[in-house]
């Protein structure tokens, strides 16, 4: 029984010893790229006043280049991402229903309701109104 327990926590020490690894190994692969891409970044030889303006398609800027947005934009940018992932998850589930039987469909269900009671919250506080 004490050869069980001995065995389970060799074991484990190997599972943290791989996760630790990988993690500099990726924290090492991380730091040689970025490495790599300053070592071989392309520098302009002749610095001039063109470097430090905007560039927008040829054109001359005119005004300031940074603009602020209204915040309505991302409201409507974040239900698009909103309804963007549900499609998603939609497409795989919509694959594997015969496989996932009624629990499946209970669930999606529970999904759906959670995100049109979102949506309907929205529409009442008339988030998505435009002035």
């Amino acid at each position: 029984m004490d050869g069980n327990l001995a065995s389970s926590g060799g074991t484990q020490a190997q599972a943290w010893m791989a996760a630790v690894g990988f993690v500099l190994f990726s924290m090492v692969i991380a730091a040689t790229m970025l490495g790599a891409a300053k070592l071989f970044a392309v520098r302009s030889k002749n610095p001039g006043s063109l470097r430090d303006r905007p560039y927008e398609c040829g054109e001359e800027p005119v005004g300031e280049t940074h603009i602020q947005f209204h915040p309505r934009y991302y409201v409507v940018a974040l239900f698009f991402v909103l309804f963007d992932v549900e499609a998603a998850f939609l497409f795989p589930w919509a694959l594997v229903l015969s496989k996932l039987g009624v629990a499946g469909l209970v669930l999606m269900a529970v999904f759906m309701a959670v995100l049109m009671l979102g949506w309907l919250y929205a529409l009442k506080k008339e988030a998505l109104r435009w002035q």
